[in-house]
């Protein structure tokens, strides 16, 4: 393990900046949907939907690319080589006539960001190890949960500026800045002789060994069926507050009040994962969300699909919370089994999961017509499946411990 050349503080700032680039890309560009559908002659209002959800699409074969990588290429050259595909893919998106030039380029963006996500999370695996990385991880964890409540109220303001192609304007500028800030000041975390030479036998092996393996396959499908419901949310959710509720300017502040939920579940989980452990929380949550589930639908039965704002929000901020806390705490039990291969389990759990959660989402939005009623079925049929898948990998966990 190397000394890390940086002061804490500085470190924590810039690795949070550069694994929040996906938050970045995704979220700002939530309030901007409707005028670039507008822009684009999209027809149908929820084709704009894929321009959030075809960001995981790209995500899912980057993670795939970049893990194996960065592993044989070293931390820096996967950094260089993602921003420059990031900002390939930005460029496409500002010269789109088209909704389908736009998705190209979104794709290719989403492909390139994955390099300094996989890359970062690397490098802290590279300076610190035990207590202090968790220490780490904990301080970039408080920086990265403000950027998904802060990134739609800066999109709105470049809006409001200017226009929403100048999002990736600014896109392009933060790319840039953070570049030069982690060329200038981080050096290269593995060193060419522990680098890991490429071995197609070596991937393909790996590969089926993880995508056989029922208890983490359990949790990955669980990790797609939640994600995949709240995708869909995710990606309609201008839609939902600016056309449904005409909330107007105040989207941005109402997507932030239930991203703080995420956060706070994170937070949460933080503190009482080692109090209780991943799997009593896990429990705990999934619980938490079938209820969620079923009180929302009921409050959608009883205002023909569109309940007054005000319990829409109370109800979906106790929702994510659980949500929350199952993110982090299903990756971490899909990852439990795999020991060597956690650098390529990330990856193909990642790209799996991802893979399953954008066709989940955009089944459920396609059904989405001036009402709540499909985000209300989607969230109680996949988050039940997610239950069941759990319980499904736990009773093949508890065969092979007895």
């Amino acid at each position: 393990m190397q000394k890390p050349a940086l002061g804490l503080v500085e470190f924590v700032a810039l690795m949070a900046t550069m694994t929040s680039l996906v938050a970045l890309s995704i979220d700002a560009m939530l309030p901007a949907l409707i005028q670039i559908g507008e822009a684009l002659n999209v027809e149908e209002a929820h084709q704009t939907h894929l321009i959030v959800t075809v960001f995981f699409l790209g995500m899912a074969f980057g993670q795939m690319f970049f893990g194996p990588f960065s592993d044989s290429r070293g931390r820096r050259l996967t950094i260089l080589v993602g921003l420059c595909i990031f900002a390939l893919g930005t460029f496409v998106c500002m010269l789109a006539t088209n909704l389908e030039t736009m998705l190209v380029g979104r794709v290719i963006q989403a492909f390139g960001v994955s390099g300094p996500r996989i890359a970062s999370m690397a490098i802290i695996r590279d300076l610190y190890v035990g207590d202090a990385m968790a220490k780490v991880m904990s301080f970039i964890m408080m920086v990265f949960i403000l950027v998904p409540m802060l990134a739609p109220i800066i999109g709105q303001t470049v809006m409001e500026l200017t226009s929403w192609f100048h999002i990736f304007t600014m896109f392009l500028i933060v790319a840039t800045m953070a570049g030069i800030w982690f060329f200038s000041r981080q050096g290269e975390t593995l060193p060419r002789a522990k680098r890991r030479k490429f071995s197609r036998a070596h991937f393909f092996k790996s590969s089926k060994f993880i995508l056989t393996h029922p208890e983490v396959m359990g949790y990955t499908f669980a990790m797609g069926c939640i994600f995949g419901a709240f995708l869909a949310y995710l990606s309609a959710s201008q839609t939902i507050f600016t056309v449904f509720y005409n909330v107007g300017e105040w989207f941005p502040y109402i997507f932030a009040t239930l991203a703080f939920s995420i956060g706070l579940a994170s937070y949460f989980n933080g503190k009482m994962v080692m109090r209780f452990g991943m799997r009593k929380l896990c429990r705990f949550a999934l619980k938490g969300v079938n209820c969620f589930a079923v009180v929302y639908l009921a409050l959608l039965f009883a205002y023909d699909g569109l309940p007054p704002l005000i319990p829409t929000v109370a109800v979906m901020f106790v929702g994510f919370f659980f949500v929350g806390i199952l993110f982090g705490n299903l990756n971490a039990m899909a990852m439990q089994p795999l020991g060597d291969m956690a650098g390529l389990g990330a990856a193909i759990i990642g790209c799996f999961s991802s893979l399953f959660s954008v066709p989940v989402a955009l089944i459920v939005d396609s059904f989405l017509n001036g009402n709540l009623m499909p985000i209300g079925w989607g969230f109680l049929i996949f988050f039940a499946l997610a239950y069941v898948s759990v319980r499904f990998a736990e009773r093949v966990r508890e065969v092979v411990v007895s």
